[in-house]
């Protein structure tokens, strides 16, 4: 499973694009995507190109020029919509250059883009409405030889997105792109994601995915990487933490603690289970069973390793006490490869 991510600088500034970029590397980003707005932009992808990691693909609207310049730059991949890249003569002088360059094309589908006739027929951007289009698009790209694809259907709507993409995954053997699109800002933004893709990556449907969110897409791989993490599906699993909802039970400022080790977390790349606990009949069990645990009572608390306490402190140490314990595990792991 693959996961994307989408710029959001100006690709023309090719030092911010570039910065940008391997930030999203160093986060677990395996594709990244960059709007081509002209033919500065498109010029500007081979600089961009040749300073990073992960694979470019260069998304292109209306002009078929900025599809071949941008090809000509270096990409890896191209996004088009075929229906809006200026009719079929000028499709396929890019049909032509991505096959003599074996450069895969996402073909992709949002409820926001459909076309009159099938908005019409279905009444709306219905799930239907939505294949329609997408496979008359994959249709058309099949006409003029080219198999080389990627599929997307894209909705803001989480109940359609998540039909369009079952109906899809019957009728359509070509990979499949998820990403529930405008997913929004903040905590809902999150859940939507979390409920439409992790609920088609569940039921085997999907192969590269993005979260979409307002902001930086620096959130959107690190939502994405812990999609992937909590299915069991990434290829390079992070740290998993576990930690209690608190109830009356709670004798220790939980809440406090677990934000503290979710943030030693972020910098751990190791697929390692942590349990912050706070509740005496279900605390210690859960400690055990992690790789490192860290159950708190009132005014103290023990840290466990692989099922064995190796520590009880007082309230005010615990932390630091589970930072060195944290480091020292990770440091056995590093020496085991």
């Amino acid at each position: 499973m693959v996961i994307q991510s989408m710029t959001n600088t100006d690709t023309r500034d090719v030092e911010a694009t570039v910065r940008q970029i391997l930030t999203l590397e160093d986060a677990g980003c395996q594709v990244i995507r960059s709007a081509v707005v002209d033919e500065e932009a498109a010029a500007a992808l081979e600089a961009i190109v040749r300073r990073i990691h992960i694979p470019m693909v260069a998304d292109i609207h209306f002009d078929y020029r900025l599809a071949l310049k941008s090809m000509e730059s270096g990409v890896q991949g191209i996004r088009i919509n075929p229906g809006n890249i200026g009719g079929i003569r000028k499709l396929r002088q890019v049909v032509e250059l991505a096959q003599e360059r074996n450069i895969p094309i996402r073909v992709g589908v949002n409820g926001g883009s459909l076309e009159k006739e099938i908005l019409h027929k279905h009444g709306g951007p219905t799930p239907e409405a939505l294949v329609e289009s997408a496979m008359g698009h994959v249709s058309l790209m099949e006409e003029l030889g080219y198999g080389n694809l990627k599929i997307s259907i894209k909705s803001s709507n989480v109940p359609t997105f998540l039909k369009a993409n079952r109906l899809l995954a019957k009728v359509c053997d070509y990979p499949i792109h998820l990403g529930v699109t405008e997913a929004g800002v903040g905590q809902n933004a999150v859940i939507k994601s979390a409920l439409g893709i992790g609920t088609l990556l569940a039921e085997g449907i999907g192969d590269t995915i993005r979260v979409s969110l307002t902001g930086d897409p620096l959130e959107e791989v690190r939502v994405a990487r812990s999609i992937l993490d909590f299915l069991e599906l990434s290829e390079k699993p992070g740290p998993e933490l576990i930690s209690c909802p608190t109830c009356g039970r709670t004798e220790i400022d939980l809440e406090h603690l677990a934000r503290s080790v979710e943030k030693m977390l972020e910098k751990v790349d190791r697929p390692i289970r942590v349990a912050v606990m706070g509740c005496p009949v279900n605390g210690p069990g859960e400690a055990r069973e992690a790789d490192l645990g860290l159950a708190g009572g009132k005014g103290q608390g023990l840290i466990f390793k692989k099922g064995q306490i190796v520590s009880k402190v007082p309230e005010e140490e615990l932390l630091s006490a589970f930072a060195r314990e944290l480091e020292e595990y990770i440091r056995e792991l590093e020496q085991e490869v």
